[in-house]
């Protein structure tokens, strides 16, 4: 398990990398986002893993790996957004990005430990189950993780008895690291 400890901070370090990359280049512009438009998103990094995997052919140049990175981040910044809701935008009223590249990246940093610390404790509890699954099947759990979420946001959050949006994103902010520590890390060694 400590073997996934340090592959799981490996690959959160490239996605973080990369969210400072963009949040330099576009600043905090996600945050005109509502929490429904960043689900939909990631619907459709999903979708676009799914016809990877079936079609075995991208006739755009970005493949598995750039989407899975983009499940992590959006899921991340989906996680920021239920924290620190944008003030609603109003007739009149002039859009602003309300947040700084520190604030920005503090965030990131303390939903990917919680992410991070998820993974731990059900990595203790599964007993590494999830390195003998397969890519495609966490692109599933993913998307259907995705279609909960959706349905939660049709309820307005109002649910019986299962878990809140936060920890869907969690939970699909963890199956793409784990498809990440897969696609990149095993195929290294």
């Amino acid at each position: 398990m400590e073997s996934t400890n340090k592959e799981f901070e490996v690959v959160l370090a490239a996605c973080r990398s990369l969210f400072a990359k963009k949040l330099h280049d576009y600043g905090a512009a996600w945050r005109i986002l509502r929490v429904p438009s960043l689900t939909d998103q990631l619907l459709i990094k999903a979708q676009r893993i799914c016809s990877l995997q079936e079609k075995g052919v991208a006739l755009v140049d970005e493949g598995q790996v750039s989407e899975f990175m983009g499940i992590v981040n959006y899921g991340l910044i989906g996680l920021i957004q239920l924290s620190e809701m944008p003030v609603p935008i109003s007739e009149g009223t002039k859009i602003s990005l309300d947040m700084t590249e520190d604030e920005a990246l503090q965030l990131y940093d303390k939903f990917a430990h919680q992410a991070y610390e998820l993974m731990v404790r059900k990595n203790h509890d599964y007993d590494e189950a999830w390195r003998s699954m397969r890519v495609s099947s966490y692109t599933d759990l993913i998307l259907m993780k995705i279609f909960r979420t959706k349905q939660i946001e049709d309820l307005c959050g109002h649910t019986l008895v299962s878990e809140g949006i936060d920890a869907n994103y969690m939970d699909m902010i963890n199956y793409a690291v784990f498809a990440l520590i897969k696609l990149t890390v095993e195929n290294k060694a």
